[in-house]
């Protein structure tokens, strides 16, 4: 089972610098609006780009529109090798849909 986090959690850990967002919308959605310093991989593009990304001991948390793919992207996230044991793979519960906060505009950022 995947752990979720509510968008309040997933706020203050952001505010906090502690974890990282992985947001897997299209690239024109996250461009329109996006928690700040997520990370834009496509749920599609997930399981191929999974290896490239530099992952460390840092919480990650999935995020997308409704709360539901992100909870796929969690679980695919937390069964790759290469993620630590000890690092939190979470989904934001709600998704965008009930996401409050401040968000960034623009392209992506590099993983």
């Amino acid at each position: 089972m995947v752990e979720e986090l509510t968008p309040e959690e997933v706020n203050e850990r952001v505010q906090e610098g502690d974890v990282r967002v992985i947001d897997t919308r299209p690239p024109e959605q996250f461009e329109e609006g996006h928690i700040p310093g997520a990370i834009n991989v496509p749920l599609g593009d997930l399981p191929s780009m999974v290896p490239d990304i530099e992952w460390d001991d840092t919480d990650v948390v999935c995020a997308c529109p409704i709360g539901q793919s992100s909870k796929q992207a969690a679980m695919l996230i937390s069964s790759y090798e290469g993620v630590e044991d000890d690092v939190v793979v979470a989904s934001m519960a709600g998704g965008y849909e009930e996401w409050d906060f401040e968000l960034e505009t623009g392209a992506a950022a590099d993983a």
